[in-house]
């Protein structure tokens, strides 16, 4: 099934935009100025939404974690992060000289050039999803801006006409004293360096730091800062072109097909789904006490907790835990077990066969229609709906604050660290909460992005060694016999584990 971007894309009323890809993209850089006119089928209008959300988010990610100072620094780790997902084209887009006109490139520029405006579709509906797409594709834009070579400069400047004009040497020379005086970003003789007159509105960003020469309502700006000047033509090119796309919004409510696509994007998990055949049984029961307390997820280590104490958890619940327990390796055959062992505590076991048993063999493709169900991710759990008596969801997002901090307390998360996830908290970043309690917990330095309880679980086993393995093995050794003499401190395995502390009448406050 095919689908016409001509009719459905055009979100502008201008000039379309016809011509050989040669033509059309020139350049790695683009101001998206004018709707692509292609045909492109459902599942690849589909693929191209999520892959440029997953770009987008990889942009806020690395922003918000803060190990980057540099602009080398932030684009290395941007790349690494693109190679990571696999999104190879776009770290090429990086690094390239800008203006190359292979095959390969030119694709790689009308990938870049229809996804942005798939997105730009799905994020125009609210003044929210318009602010956080149009700031995140002006900071892609600064750093593929300052990747691109001279050469792939001036063939972005031809392309876009944009005709900024450096000053005469005269001019130069007369204000050559406030030049130097006023521009932050030179660093040596102001003949090294082309300064470009503009409207001092355009480069207010300059303006507010004092990092430009202002004289008769313009600003005189060096070519180091030009990215100011194209950032604020990116930004309002890209504003007006949002507030258009809205109208257009009508004709696409028409096709249920990519409306109910684009309609719930920005909550739509763009991850590794977790769902491994070939790890079942690769997690023993006799380890999740231990996993719970070391590698679990707060989200999941609550449910853990809770289930313990009550023997009984909510069907919310169930379902969030026990998705997580497969998606790390618990087989259906221990899963079956231990919920029972849990439950019966409190039922007989007619009542959990009947009401119960089905439920765990479904989640894992046993009954009904035999799906193979994921784990779910933090964006769902995120948003889930939670009841008073419910315990799934995110903790960090549903505990109010004085039950958070008394909770991360008892997990041995110190003061100092507790208020560093309180301060994510109360700015709405639950994610990047969990990075912190992550990095606290663990003793690494850099925050993790967490983005799926599963993927918590795996990076904790990586940095623990996968000491669950080893416990299992020794205990089969002791039950077989066959175990080396134990050292004689016994609490060098409960130390290596940082066992939680016994916090019962600890009074402080907090």
């Amino acid at each position: 099934m095919e689908y016409s971007m001509r009719k459905r894309l055009i979100a502008e009323i201008q000039p379309i935009l016809t011509g050989s890809l040669v033509e059309l993209y020139p350049c790695d850089l683009q101001l998206y100025r004018l709707p692509p006119t292609s045909t492109i089928t459902l599942s690849e209008f589909e693929e191209l939404a999520q892959e440029r959300l997953m770009l987008l988010r990889m942009v806020e990610n690395v922003n918000m974690l803060g190990s980057t100072k540099t602009y080398d620094e932030w684009k290395n780790a941007f790349i690494a992060e693109l190679k990571k997902a696999g999104l190879k084209g776009y770290s090429k887009l990086m690094i390239g000289t800008g203006c190359g006109r292979s095959e390969s490139d030119l694709q790689l520029r009308k990938r870049d050039h229809v996804s942005h405006f798939i997105l730009r579709i799905a994020y125009c509906r609210s003044e929210d999803l318009r602010r956080w797409f149009i700031g995140k594709e002006l900071e892609l834009f600064k750093v593929r801006f300052q990747s691109l070579n001279a050469e792939g400069l001036k063939c972005f400047m031809k392309t876009n006409n944009l005709k900024y004009e450096p000053i005469s040497k005269e001019e130069k020379k007369e204000l050559r004293d406030q030049l130097y005086e006023s521009s932050a970003s030179i660093s040596s003789s102001i003949e090294n360096y082309e300064f470009y007159r503009v409207p001092f509105i355009e480069v207010q960003d300059l303006v507010r730091s004092r990092r430009v020469y202002i004289s008769g309502g313009y600003a005189y700006v060096p070519s180091t800062d030009l990215i100011s000047i194209l950032s604020s033509v990116f930004r309002t090119n890209l504003a007006h072109g949002m507030a258009l796309t809205v109208n257009k919004l009508p004709y696409l409510e028409g096709d249920e097909r990519i409306f109910n696509l684009l309609k719930d994007l920005h909550h739509s998990y763009t991850g590794d789904e977790y769902v491994k055949k070939n790890n079942a049984g690769s997690v023993h029961l006799e380890d999740i006490d231990t996993l719970s307390r070391h590698s679990f997820a707060p989200c999941m280590r609550q449910l853990h907790e809770h289930l313990r104490a009550t023997h009984h958890m909510r069907y919310g619940g169930r379902m969030q835990y026990g998705l997580f327990l497969k998606g790390i390796g618990v087989s259906l055959e221990d899963s079956m077990k231990f919920w029972r062992e849990e439950f019966t505590k409190m039922m007989d076991i007619d009542k959990f066969e009947k009401g119960y048993s089905y439920n765990i063999r479904h989640s894992y493709g046993q009954e009904g229609k035999r799906a193979d169900y994921s784990p779910y991710n933090c964006i769902k759990i995120i948003m889930s709906n939670v009841g008073p008596e419910d315990k799934h969801g995110c903790p960090f997002k549903n505990y109010d604050v004085l039950n958070l901090k008394q909770k991360l307390l008892n997990w041995n998360i110190p003061i100092s660290g507790i208020n560093e996830v309180i301060e994510y908290v109360n700015q709405g970043h639950y994610q990047l909460a969990c990075g912190k309690f992550f990095q606290l917990s663990h003793g690494v330095k850099t925050e993790l992005g967490i983005n799926h309880p599963n993927q918590y679980f795996l990076e904790s086993q990586e940095i623990l060694g996968g000491k669950h393995k080893t416990e299992h093995n020794n205990a089969k050794e002791v039950a077989n016999g066959t175990t080396k003499d134990a050292p004689k401190n016994s609490s060098v395995e409960a130390d290596a584990w940082n066992e939680d502390m016994n916090l019962e009448g600890f009074d402080m406050d907090i």
